[in-house]
């Protein structure tokens, strides 16, 4: 589109910051949901598909109440059903609020449709608003059944307002996230006091970005008695085990009583400091900055009223602050990962006085060289927030919340030991154990929740070509109804990631892969090559659980019909998928794949999140019987290991190739003749491996980490990239990847701990898989 560009400047490029031209409002319609927003005579309205294939649904009303499409030049020609239904979502429950408020009737409104099934990638459409109103954008979409692909979804709505007096050069505070009992804006170099009830919400933004806040808390019922008793960063590290609180399990600060006093709900950063004091005109005084405004000295004006002894140097939750630790132990800092309107919340465990800050620092890089202005709200103790931490698909894209899958409720009925994983809420561990649910797995059945895993749909006449250019198989020879494992790698041949490609139809697959890195490459790939296919994200659109052990297939049997021309469970063959039913022709459509991350036999279950419950219930019912349990993170990282398979971030990343990472069987360069990214590289890495994967078998019962050295004498030779205590096995086994000399069956390596040094495991290269190296269990041939 050409409005927005990451910022630049010295050398320097940060797209974390994209800077839109003045006047220039960016507000992104998610798919299958919609937004208000207010237009004025004269601006210039630019809707963008960014996806491709993606309807907008577009309707504006005058200021009376009239619903006319010609406050944007258009003739209103489209019922706007898509629309209405929108109102429902989460974002079309604030439009349905502003409507009510403005008393705007959508019910007989007639609007405009742009884009449709033909619609490439950030297309677009611009308008100019003849006169004042309310503008309705949708990105239209209902539930996707799990044998299409017709995914909603999101739209870009760019707003250039006409009036040069209303150009923003500076970040406004996003809207509140609901009514707010305080909201005050604090300028850098000020501190704020405030008393807060037991249950109040506390939200502390960061405006502009690269913004730091000290934070303190007080017990008011101690300070009420005459006694300071503030969070304590020594015992809030002490309690929960990490250098800061994040929400989840371990989200509580705590005194020095140990008296939790707020805990994080949502974090849209997660990078802080607990260990620097606020900033001190000592500080200040030592770097030649005398009489420089410092946080301390405003905590302690704050707090004068309330009887607390001034500080020369005041603990806090400094709050955005990119501190670190270095290789040589010092406390080093950086500028902030906040971007504006990060933010992050805290609920009052007691009741409380707070202070706040904007801190003043502009001497070092801990406010970006640049204070600016923190907003900070509270929210009433009736209002509910969900447990949160924001993630981005890449530095430049809005901002995601923590989500919960379709399945989050009915895992959740067998633990609170529920951890974030790539953007989504997941067991760890269930009240059985980690030890119970893997030799459910080994022995009888368990089933897991495997949501987060991204599914992107690849469609248009183009899309086998486009496949075919990007991954490593040869997916001409992918038949409809086929599965295969496959690696995404870069142009240097390491790997993007690993996943699987269903082939749909002729022209029509699904890319299931571990993260959204892969499915922006086909999508950037097909822009680049010029094929004509879509690649549309379906991630929320398909939750899927794992039910993986020798007696899967009998469960499922039981549970699910399918039609006539689909195999039925029992002949689904090994990477092949069926669509079917839960108990027959009008039940809830699934599709089956049999696929699996555990080395058992084993399968996949994919539904829209809607029938999430109901699949959970009819699997469970059949299951539960026969001794199926939920599988958390933990059992499956053991599993896993036994089977030999790779995980990104471990076993492989960008630096790694498929060879180096251990499924080099995934690159058939004899047989794939057609090209495809990496592939000279790769024929140049296998020509001249360097390094490659081993197994390695450990005495002893202590577990090794990911990353430990391996070394032969004082030299490393390689990294130990997963290890695990095996219960089958009885022995500790690893995953590690080593100088290709070293990797030979037999010799003797060590595993150096502490410092590499002073502390070795000895270990011996072995075959891997260490478990069932014939996959015959996963054949299910027990």
């Amino acid at each position: 589109m050409g409005l927005e560009a990451p910022f630049a400047r010295s050398g320097v490029v940060a797209p974390g910051l994209p800077v839109l031209p003045p006047g220039v409002e960016r507000l992104p319609v998610p798919g299958g949901g919609s937004r208000a927003v207010e237009i004025r005579a004269g601006d210039e309205i630019t809707l963008v598909d960014r996806e491709g294939g993606q309807r907008a649904e577009v309707v504006a009303f005058r200021p009376d109440g009239r619903c006319d499409a010609g406050l944007i030049g258009k003739a209103a020609d489209w019922v706007p059903d898509g629309l209405r239904l929108s109102l429902d979502s989460q974002s079309g429950r604030l439009v349905r609020r502003a409507l009510e408020r403005a008393g705007f009737d959508l019910g007989a409104a007639l609007g405009v449709a742009a884009f449709g099934p033909e619609s490439r990638p950030n297309d677009s459409v611009t308008w100019i608003a003849a006169g004042d109103g309310l503008l309705i954008v949708a990105a239209p979409g209902g539930p996707m059944s799990p044998a299409e692909n017709d995914t909603p979804t999101d739209i870009l709505l760019y707003l250039r307002r006409a009036d040069a007096g209303e150009a923003r050069t500076r970040h406004a505070p996003p809207d509140p996230l609901a009514d707010p009992v305080l909201d005050v804006n604090i300028q850098p170099g000020d501190a704020y006091v405030y008393e807060v009830p037991a249950g109040t919400w506390i939200q502390i933004l960061d405006v502009q970005g690269r913004e730091c806040s000290d934070f303190q808390a007080f017990s008011k019922r101690a300070l009420d008695a005459g006694i300071d008793r503030e969070i304590d960063p020594t015992a809030t590290r002490t309690m929960t085990g990490t250098a800061y609180p994040m929400p989840g399990l371990h989200s509580k600060f705590w005194n020095v009583d140990f008296e939790p006093l707020v805990e994080v709900v949502q974090d849209t950063v997660g990078r802080h400091d607990t260990f620097g004091l606020a900033c001190t005109s000592r500080y200040y005084e030592d770097m030649g900055y005398f009489g420089h405004r410092n946080c301390t000295d405003n905590i302690n004006t704050g707090l004068a009223s309330y009887g607390v002894r001034p500080r020369a140097g005041w603990p806090a939750i400094n709050f955005f602050f990119n501190t670190m630790i270095d290789a040589d132990h010092g406390i080093v800092g950086d500028e902030p990962w906040s971007r504006p309107g990060d933010y992050v919340m805290v609920r009052a465990l007691t009741d409380l006085v707070c202070v706040s800050t904007a801190c003043p620092d502009d001497i070092d890089p801990a406010n970006g060289w640049n204070p600016t202005d923190i907003q900070l709200r509270t929210y009433r103790p009736e209002e509910n927030f969900q447990r949160a931490i924001g993630w981005r698909k890449r530095p430049e894209d809005d901002v995601e919340m923590t989500k919960e899958t379709g399945f989050h409720d009915c895992f959740a009925q067998h633990t609170r030991d529920i951890g974030e994983y790539q953007g989504y809420w997941l067991a760890n561990t269930t009240r059985a154990g980690w030890q119970e649910e893997y030799w459910a797995c080994r022995e009888k059945a368990a089933i897991m929740d495997l949501s987060p895993l991204r599914k992107y749909e690849v469609t248009g006449p183009d899309a086998e070509a486009l496949l075919q250019a990007c991954v490593t198989r040869n997916i001409a020879k992918l038949a409809v109804g086929q599965v295969v494992y496959t690696a995404v790698c870069a142009q240097h041949g390491g790997m993007i990631d690993d996943g699987t490609v269903f082939r749909m139809s002729d022209h029509a697959f699904r890319w299931i892969g571990g993260t959204d890195d892969s499915g922006l490459f086909l999508r950037e790939q097909a822009e680049a090559l010029g094929l004509n296919a879509h690649v549309r994200n379906s991630t929320d659109q398909l939750c899927n659980v794992a039910v993986q052990g020798r007696l899967s297939r009998e469960i499922l049997a039981e549970v699910f019909w399918t039609p006539p021309d689909r195999p039925t469970v029992e002949e689904l063959g090994w990477f092949r998928f069926t669509i079917a039913r839960i108990g027959g022709f009008d039940g809830v459509p699934v599709m089956i794949s049999r696929t699996g991350y555990t080395g058992e036999l084993g399968y996949e279950v994919f539904c829209h999140p809607k029938d999430a419950p109901a699949v959970w219930d009819a699997i469970w019912a059949a299951g539960a019987p026969k001794g199926m349990v939920p599988l958390g993170l933990t059992a499956l990282d053991v599993l896993r290991v036994e089977a030999g398979l790779a995980f990104a971030g471990h076993e492989f990343d960008d630096q790694t190739d498929p060879f180096e990472a251990g499924i080099g069987f995934t690159v058939p360069l004899k047989s794939k003749e057609d090209d495809f990214v990496g592939r000279a590289a790769l024929e140049a890495r296998k020509s001249s491996p360097q390094r490659r994967l081993v197994g390695l078998e450990l005495e002893g019962r202590e577990v090794p980490s990911h990353g430990d050295c391996v070394r032969v004498g004082r030299v490393q030779v390689g990294v130990v990239t997963s290890a695990v205590w095996s219960p089958i096995l009885k022995k500790v086994i690893a995953l590690a990847r080593v100088n290709t000399p070293h990797g030979t069956e037999g010799e003797v390596l060590e595993i150096g701990r502490l410092d590499g040094h002073q502390k070795r495991l000895p270990a011996r290269v072995v075959p891997f898989p260490h478990f069932d190296p014939s996959k015959s269990r996963a054949k299910g041939e027990y």
